[in-house]
């Protein structure tokens, strides 16, 4: 754990040491017995609350940590470095943004302090549709105002954790696109209270890796109108400081994953011998390695360089896509020569390489593709025509 030390406050190495302290409570064979059983880590999410980790962002005055997005970077960063799965909990960080910035001070007080101390979760956030995917604007879920309610009607897919939080963060469309005048207008956020709601139906998806998503059906659910944050038809660009929050966090996520297989490659590469000498030594296996760790200390810098900004108040679209990407491509570059490495054993579940492989490929396609980071890059950064 020597990057950017040199450069991080004590009380910011102190907090990075201490969470990977505690995910050693929690080791390969913990992650492994889960996975084989497509459970929930509930022993651990319930510890990282307890220590009040999965509250960092949250206001002091709400019961939490009053931390930045460097600093919850760094949790989460450990958690991966660790061997764990920040994924099982992440969501909680960078929703918090917009129910920071954008939720009413009643909202706040009634929902932060419980977040704060476990006692409610806010895991889930329902954007992606079956029929839209990364084109958000044109979602079909609708929430048309009814009196003193909103009623609910469409689908979600691949949103995680459902089954595990109380509240979901949900993105709908409360004025038809056909009515706005731009495509980004006439979309709401709402916090809502999923449990006991009627015509709201969860029903779990199975992936290639233990990520707890599922398919949401809404089937005229009423919803409270103080549900809604913010002013009804913004929900856009509300989302957007959110979407930012939740680049940087996922790019420190495949920092963690990267220096794991990096770590694990380099160990492994010194204790296995083959035609007497260890495989380390020579320069196929070394190299790629190598590589893999200069790309993981490269994408670090601008995963900091994004939170900075982030917790400055600064824009910072750019530079949050720019470390999602680089950051999701050196832990794949990193799991590559890991497996390499590894040969066969790569391969066991035992070693955890197989497992970590899994994992740390989601993040070349989520939460945003790396190709529309690079369509976003290409138009928004340098001027070239739109490709999409």
């Amino acid at each position: 754990m020597t990057e950017m030390g040199n450069t991080l406050t004590e009380e910011q190495q102190a907090l990075r040491k201490a969470v990977y302290d505690l995910c050693q409570l929690y080791p390969g064979s913990y992650w492994r017995e889960l996975d084989e059983k497509r459970e929930y880590p509930e022993a651990f999410v319930q510890e990282l609350t307890k220590t009040g980790y999965l509250g960092a962002l949250i206001p002091e005055a709400y019961g939490g940590s009053g931390l930045g997005i460097v600093e919850g970077g760094l949790i989460l960063e450990e958690i991966n470095h660790s061997g764990g799965n920040a994924a099982a909990c992440h969501a909680q960080m960078y929703i918090m943004g917009t129910v920071l910035r954008y939720g009413s001070d009643a909202q706040k007080a009634r929902y932060l302090p419980q977040i704060a101390n476990g006692t409610l979760r806010l895991q889930a956030f329902g954007v992606t549709e079956p029929n839209t995917g990364s084109d958000t604007t044109q979602l079909q879920t609708t929430a048309v105002r009814n009196g003193d309610v909103y009623v609910v009607n469409g689908q979600k897919i691949f949103i995680s954790r459902v089954l595990q939080s109380d509240l979901l963060l949900l993105l709908a469309r409360t004025t038809p696109l056909s009515e706005v005048r731009r495509r980004t207008d006439g979309l709401s956020v709402f916090l809502i209270d999923i449990r006991q709601l009627p015509g709201f139906t969860v029903r779990p998806l199975h992936t290639m890796i233990n990520h707890a998503t599922n398919v949401l059906f809404f089937d005229n659910v009423a919803i409270p109108v103080d549900s809604l944050i913010g002013e009804a038809g913004k929900g856009f660009s509300y989302i957007l400081d959110g979407m930012n929050a939740e680049r940087i966090l996922v790019a420190s996520e495949s920092i963690g994953d990267g220096r794991w297989f990096v770590e694990k490659a380099v160990q492994y590469s010194k204790d296995r011998v083959v035609f007497g000498k260890a495989i380390g030594a020579n320069q196929g296996v070394q190299f790629p390695i190598a590589k893999a760790h200069m790309a993981v200390e490269a994408a670090d810098l601008m995963r900091f360089k994004a939170a900075a900004l982030f917790d400055a108040g600064q824009p910072c679209g750019a530079e949050a896509n720019m470390a999602k990407y680089l950051c999701a491509e050196a832990a794949w570059e990193a799991a590559n020569a890991c497996l390499d490495c590894h040969g066969g054993y790569g391969f066991a579940s035992e070693y955890d390489v197989e497992r970590k492989f899994r994992e740390t490929r989601l993040y070349k396609t989520a939460p945003i593709n790396n190709n529309l980071v690079l369509a976003y890059v290409g138009q928004h950064v340098l001027g070239m025509p739109r490709s999409y």
